[in-house]
């Protein structure tokens, strides 16, 4: 019996709007070491709601152009930047309805917080060793020029419970 989505097979792209493309480009690039793919754009439809009905924003909304983005080799940013009636401009927490972040694996967090501060990213704390099931990551969150957040992670050790789950699978199969 199939549960959940028919043919799931991963993640294809991350998708966030930024109030200058430019900027947010400078940054991906420069600072966080993506690789810059394509533009597109500029999209309107003044004579229908079709950017309503196919993009969730207002009908009169432009979506000025978007770049797409391959970071790490494998995750890719889709950026916009749009222009629209009516257009909130604060970023969500975490804490808020539609509030997010990304976080992006690296193998010594160390090394990485001290480029970031190197670059003059604003950092959010100390990173933090986690507990639990999570024991063996540590984490920080940091902000980009715009104030999107971002998480950097690392568990080159895996986490407790990838070595709880490796843990049961060798004593299912271990001879009585």
């Amino acid at each position: 019996m199939n549960v959940g989505l028919p043919g799931l097979s991963g993640v294809d792209h991350i998708g966030f709007t930024v109030p200058d493309l430019e900027e947010a480009s400078r940054f991906l690039v420069d600072v966080l070491g993506c690789e810059y793919m394509y533009t597109l754009g500029p999209y309107r439809h003044d004579d229908s709601d079709w950017m309503s009905e196919h993009l969730n924003v207002h009908p009169r909304a432009v979506m000025r152009q978007l770049h797409f983005f391959r970071c790490g080799g494998q995750a890719i940013f889709e950026v916009f930047e749009y222009s629209a009636p009516e257009q909130n401009a604060t970023m969500p927490r975490n804490s808020d309805i539609g509030g997010h972040h990304v976080a992006l694996y690296v193998d010594d967090l160390d090394v990485a917080v001290t480029y970031l501060k190197d670059k003059g990213v604003t950092m959010l704390g100390d990173p933090t060793a986690s507990k639990g099931p999570s024991e063996g990551q540590r984490w920080v969150y940091f902000l980009s020029p715009w104030g999107m957040q971002f998480e950097l992670v690392s568990y080159p050790g895996g986490k407790a419970f990838d070595h709880r789950a490796q843990d049961t699978a060798t004593r299912s199969h271990a001879a009585p």
